[in-house]
C-alpha cells in the first residue's frame, strides 16, 4: 500500500518511515504541512495516511474534512484527548499516541491490513457477499449476519442495527447501508427505518411488527410494502 506521513514535525515523520520498513507499507513522500499533501493527492493515488493532529494553520482534521478520494488515515499524536472525535470519521482507522511503540503500530498494520481485506459498512465499498458484513465498532471490525439483521433504525449520524440477541450502533446512514443488503430481504419503510421483511409479524394501519418492534410506515413506502408480500 502506498503512503504518506503529514507531520510538521521532522523527527515524527522519521520515526514513522523506519516504522514502516518491515512492514508492507511504501511510503511514497511527506509533508510538514497538511496543505502540501492536500495537493499531493490531488494528481496522486494513495492509500493511506500517517496524519499528525496539532499542526499550524491547517489541523489534521482540518485534512480529513477535505478529503474528495477514499484514504484511510492513521492519526499519530501526542494528545490523547481527541480519541472519541477521531473515530467519528469513517476513513480513521486507528489513532497512535506519540512516542509510538514498535508493538502498537505493528498492531495498527495489522489493522490496517485486515481492513483491507475485508467489505466494510463504514467505506463507500460495494458489498459482494451477501451473507454477512462487517461494522466498526470500538475500533473492533464486527461480523454480523445479513439474515439475521431484524430492522436498522437511524439515529443521527448512526444507526441502530438490530439482530434477536443484539443491537449494534454504528457511525453511517441508512442510504450507505441500504446499498449493502440484499433487495430481496430488506426494504425501507420509512424515512428512519429499514426492516426485513421476512420477520414481518403482522401489520396495522401506519405500523408493522417485527418481534417485538412496532415500526411506522410511512404513506410513501406503504405500497411498495404490500407488493412485497405474499397476500392470499
Amino acid at each position: 500500500m502506498n503512503c504518506i506521513i503529514i507531520d510538521d514535525d521532522a523527527s515524527a515523520r522519521l520515526i514513522i518511515r523506519q516504522l514502516c520498513k518491515n512492514t508492507e507499507l511504501v511510503i511514497k513522500e511527506e509533508f510538514s504541512s497538511a496543505i502540501e499533501a492536500i495537493k499531493y493527492l490531488n494528481s496522486n493515488s494513495i492509500d493511506v495516511a500517517f496524519l499528525d493532529i496539532h499542526m499550524p494553520t491547517f489541523s489534521g482534521f482540518d485534512f480529513i474534512k477535505t478529503l474528495k478520494t477514499p484514504l484511510k488515515v492513521i492519526l499519530t499524536t501526542s494528545d490523547k484527548n481527541f480519541a472519541l472525535e477521531a473515530f467519528e470519521f469513517n476513513c480513521v482507522v486507528d489513532y497512535l499516541l506519540k512516542p509510538i511503540g514498535i508493538e502498537r503500530f505493528q498492531k495498527s498494520i495489522d489493522k490496517l491490513s485486515s481492513l483491507s481485506s475485508v467489505n466494510l459498512l463504514v467505506e463507500n465499498e460495494e458489498v459482494e457477499n451477501k451473507d454477512f458484513i462487517f461494522v466498526n465498532i470500538d475500533k473492533r471490525l464486527v461480523k454480523i449476519n445479513i439474515p439475521e439483521i431484524l430492522l436498522i433504525e437511524a439515529r443521527g449520524d448512526y444507526i441502530s442495527i438490530r439482530t434477536d440477541q443484539k443491537s449494534y450502533v454504528v457511525h453511517s446512514t441508512l442510504k450507505k447501508i441500504d446499498k449493502k443488503l440484499p433487495s430481496d430481504l430488506f426494504l425501507r419503510i420509512h424515512r428512519s427505518y429499514i426492516i426485513n421483511t421476512t420477520e414481518i409479524i403482522d401489520i396495522e394501519d401506519n405500523s408493522v411488527l417485527i418481534k417485538k418492534h412496532v415500526i411506522p410506515i410511512s404513506r410513501s413506502h406503504k405500497t411498495e410494502l404490500i407488493k412485497r408480500l405474499n397476500l392470499l
